[in-house]
C-alpha cells in the first residue's frame, strides 16, 4: 500500500457526509500534529495517487507542491490560468501566486526537465517531495452533466478529474481543494476529493496546548518521599521526579486543589533528566500585589500575570473566550514595567485589521488615526484602569491619562516589515486573525529587550480559509511550548459580566 500523503486525507462518499456549514472547519481529532505525519514505507508494487491541485490551494502555501512525499500532482491548464489572473498587487493571496508561479518556473528550468514526461518534484533541493509535477499539455476529453456551465473553471478542473481517472484506472486520482462547494460537487460525480490538511498545526482547537497541567490528587504520595526543597527569596522551590516529569514542559503551570490540603501553584522552571523543578507564583490576588490596580480573579489570571510580569519571558501567548481579561491584563502589566519599572520604553500596540461585518471603507487622517477605530478594546480597557487611580482627583487623573496615551504607539501591520522594535512591549490584539506568516513576520520585528504579547480567541475567526488548527496564534503557541523564554496560559473565565459568560455559553 501507497505511503500516505503529507496532506491529511479523509475519503468519504456524499452521504456519509453532509456539507459542511462553515469555511473549512476542523475535522474530529485524530492525534495531535506538531509536524508532517511520519512516513511509511511503500509495499512492492504499490500505485502512488494522483493528486490533481485547484488554484486555491497553490494561492494559499505556495511550497505546497513539495507536500506530497512520493505522489505525483497534476495541474490542469486553466489553474495556470487563474494562477495568472491573481498574480497582480500587495495582497497576500497575490504574493503567494507570483511565488507559486517562480516555484513552477523553476522546476521547469532545471537541466533535462521534460514537461511531457513530468518535472521531478525534487529538483530543486526538497529531497522529501520524491514524485512528478505534470502539467495538461494536450486537451482532455470528458463529459459532465448538462447542469454544469462548461466554460466556468472549476467545473473544467472537475472535467479533467473525470478524464484522469478515466485515463489511469486503477490509480487513484484526487482533488485537492481547499473550496468546500467544489469537494461537495466532485463527490456527487463519484469524484475523489479533499481538503489541504498541511498547513493545520492541529486537528482539533480541543488538543491546544493550554499552558496548564492539574496535578493529580495522589501527586504527594507518590512523589512526596522525593521531594526536594529551598526558600529562595519569595519563592519556594521544590525539586520532583516520578511518572508526571515526562509530561512537563519548561514554563508550563502546575497546580494542585485538593479539600483538606494546602494547594500548590507553581511553575516549571527546569527539566533534568528525570527530575523538574517547580517555582512557585507571586499571588497577583492579593491586592498588596496588584499590577496598575489590578488583581487578577481566577487561577488562570494570576498564571498570564506572572508570565506578563516576568522579564526573563521575552513571548507570551494569551487565548480564551471574550471577557476573560487578555487586553486588561497585558495593558496594566504594561504600563507598570513601562511607567513604574522603566523596563521597556514604551507600548506598541496592533492588530489585524478584519471586519465583523460589512468594511466601512477607507479612513482619513494618519497611522495612528486610521487604527482608531479598531482599536476601540483599548479605550475600553484605558477607562478601567483609569478609574483604578482615585486619590488624585479629576486634574490627577486627567494628567495621568495624558501620560499613558503618550507611552502607547498605534501602529498598522501592513507597515511592519523591515522594522525592529529595541526595548517594546509589543501588544498583538485578535491574532487568531492572523496566518503563521504574519504571525512570523511581527514576532521577527523583536530587538534585544522587547517583548511579545500574542492575545486572541480562537472561537472568533474571521478571515476566510483559516481555522482553529491553521491559526496563526495555533502555529505560535504549538511552536514555542518548551522555550524556555515563552510561556502560554488559556484563560478559563470569563470575568466581565454575569450577561457575557452567559451569552458565550449559550449562543
Amino acid at each position: 500500500m501507497a505511503k500516505e500523503p503529507m496532506v491529511q486525507v479523509e475519503t468519504k462518499t456524499v452521504a456519509s457526509r453532509p456539507a459542511e456549514g462553515k469555511e473549512d472547519a476542523p475535522r474530529a481529532p485524530s492525534s495531535t500534529r506538531g509536524a508532517a505525519p511520519k512516513r511509511k514505507v511503500a509495499k512492492a508494487g504499490a500505485l502512488t495517487k494522483l493528486f490533481v491541485l485547484d488554484t486555491n490551494v497553490l494561492m494559499h502555501d505556495p511550497m505546497c507542491l513539495f507536500r506530497f512525499e512520493e505522489h505525483d500532482i497534476f495541474l490542469p491548464m486553466i489553474v495556470l490560468e487563474e494562477l495568472d489572473g491573481h498574480k497582480k498587487g500587495m495582497t497576500e493571496v497575490a504574493r503567494n501566486a507570483r511565488q507559486a508561479s517562480r516555484t513552477l518556473d523553476a522546476l521547469a528550468g532545471t537541466n533535462g526537465a521534460d514537461i511531457a514526461v513530468g518535472l521531478p518534484l525534487d529538483a530543486t533541493g526538497h529531497i522529501e517531495a520524491q514524485g512528478k509535477l505534470r502539467f495538461q499539455t494536450e486537451p482532455l476529453n470528458y463529459s459532465l452533466p448538462t447542469s454544469l456551465p462548461q466554460g466556468k473553471a472549476d467545473n473544467q478542473i472537475l472535467g479533467v478529474v473525470e478524464a484522469l481517472r478515466l485515463q489511469y484506472a486503477p490509480r487513484e486520482v484526487v482533488l485537492v481543494s481547499k473550496d468546500i462547494n467544489m469537494r461537495v460537487k466532485a463527490r456527487a460525480l463519484g469524484l475523489e476529493a479533499e481538503d489541504y490538511q498541511n498547513d493545520k498545526v492541529l486537528e482539533d482547537g480541543e488538543f491546544l496546548y493550554s499552558g496548564a497541567l492539574a496535578l493529580p490528587p495522589d501527586f504527594w504520595s507518590k512523589h512526596g518521599k522525593t521531594v526536594e526543597s529551598w526558600q529562595q527569596g519569595l519563592h519556594t522551590f521544590y525539586r520532583i521526579s516520578g511518572p508526571i516529569v515526562p509530561e512537563l514542559l519548561i514554563n508550563q503551570f502546575v497546580f494542585f486543589e485538593a479539600p483538606g490540603e494546602p494547594s500548590l501553584y507553581a511553575r516549571v522552571t527546569e527539566i533534568r533528566a528525570k527530575t523538574a523543578v517547580l517555582k512557585t507564583l507571586k499571588d497577583y490576588n492579593h491586592l498588596k500585589h496588584a499590577v496598575w490596580g489590578v488583581t487578577t480573579r481566577n487561577r488562570e489570571q494570576n498564571f498570564a500575570m506572572n508570565l506578563l510580569m516576568d522579564p526573563e519571558v521575552d513571548f507570551v501567548t494569551l487565548t480564551g473566550n471574550a471577557g476573560t481579561g487578555k487586553t486588561l491584563m497585558a495593558l496594566a502589566a504594561g504600563l507598570t514595567q513601562v511607567l513604574d519599572d522603566r523596563r521597556y520604553t514604551e507600548i506598541i500596540m496592533t492588530r489585524a485589521t478584519v471586519s465583523v461585518g460589512e468594511d466601512i471603507g477607507f479612513l482619513p487622517g494618519t497611522e495612528e488615526e486610521k487604527m482608531g477605530p479598531w482599536m476601540g478594546a483599548l479605550d475600553d480597557n484605558l477607562e478601567v484602569l483609569a478609574k483604578t487611580e482615585t486619590s488624585a482627583g479629576e486634574w490627577g487623573r486627567a494628567a495621568t491619562n495624558e501620560l499613558i496615551r503618550s507611552r502607547i504607539k498605534i501602529k498598522s501591520m501592513n507597515f511592519m516589515r523591515g522594522r525592529t522594535f529595541l526595548n517594546k512591549y509589543v501588544i498583538i490584539d485578535e491574532a487568531q486573525n492572523l496566518t503563521p506568516k504574519q504571525m512570523k513576520t511581527l514576532i521577527t520585528r523583536a530587538g534585544p529587550g522587547t517583548k511579545i504579547i500574542c492575545m486572541g480567541n480562537l472561537q472568533q475567526i474571521d478571515t476566510p480559509y483559516l481555522t482553529e488548527g491553521s491559526s496563526g496564534l495555533t502555529f505560535a503557541v504549538d511552536k514555542f511550548k518548551g522555550w524556555p523564554h515563552s510561556g502560554h496560559i488559556t484563560l478559563a473565565r470569563g470575568e466581565r459580566s454575569r450577561l457575557a459568560d452567559y451569552a458565550s455559553e449559550v449562543l
